[in-house]
């Protein structure tokens, strides 16, 4: 019995030996691809701390630095020479081509599409906003109901609807999110499509009651409920 036992605790510790000279023998018949692989990863991650810091952190410091007129002319609703430069400093649509793979340039595609719709630019209002990428919690949904507005211009009621609803819901706020349920349901009801309109005005209602557009949501329901009672 006592040597039964031996054996049984014998076999474990067997089988963990045969599994490292396995792994042993596989890393010796396999150093070389190994070293290969290694290298090749130590090179990438290298490569890539190399180029973020000793070209797109300077690229970036420069991009700041050329976009502030650019913005000025932007707050003062110049909206053309924000966008194509006034012959001395660059306009955002040169920002974006030059520093294209900025932070700055990202902000600038969202300049550009709000300054394409203020000129009723729609289509390019619409393609600057689009490639445009925000974390933030406002601008991202500002920019996703401004993509909203342009379609409306264009006529295009059912796309106009479709990117009000994702900006109310980008990240939900008291601020920006009751303004584009709002609009969704204005469109919703031009389309006919009065349950989904409603859908939009009790969002305002329940989520959002003390915005201006909670206290005045109720007259909007009642409005729909009626044209969906006919």
């Amino acid at each position: 019995m006592a040597k039964k036992k031996k054996s049984d605790a014998e076999e474990p510790i067997e089988g963990v030996e045969n599994l490292l000279g396995k792994t042993e023998q596989y890393i010796e018949e396999n150093q070389k691809s190994l070293t290969i692989i290694v290298v090749a990863i130590v090179v990438v991650v290298l490569g890539y701390l190399g180029y973020r810091n000793l070209y797109v952190a300077p690229l970036e410091q420069e991009a700041r630095s050329q976009i502030f007129m650019a913005e000025r002319y932007f707050e003062r609703d110049s909206f053309y020479i924000a966008l194509y430069g006034d012959g001395n400093y660059p306009g955002f649509i040169d920002i974006i081509e030059d520093y294209s793979v900025t932070r700055v340039a990202n902000l600038a595609r969202y300049y550009a599409g709000i300054s394409y719709l203020r000129l009723e630019e729609y289509q390019n209002a619409i393609d600057y906003l689009t490639s445009f990428d925000s974390r933030d919690q406002l601008v991202s949904s500002v920019a996703l109901g401004a993509v909203g507005d342009a379609w409306v211009e264009l006529g295009e009621l059912e796309r106009a609807a479709s990117f009000y609803v994702k900006a109310a819901r980008r990240r939900p706020n008291q601020f920006t999110s009751p303004i584009f349920w709002m609009k969704a349901g204005q469109v919703y009801e031009e389309l006919g499509k009065y349950s989904r309109a409603l859908e939009a005005y009790e969002n305002i209602r329940d989520e959002y009651p003390e915005t201006t557009e909670g206290r005045q949501v109720e007259k909007y329901i009642a409005r729909v409920q009626l044209k969906m009672d006919r």
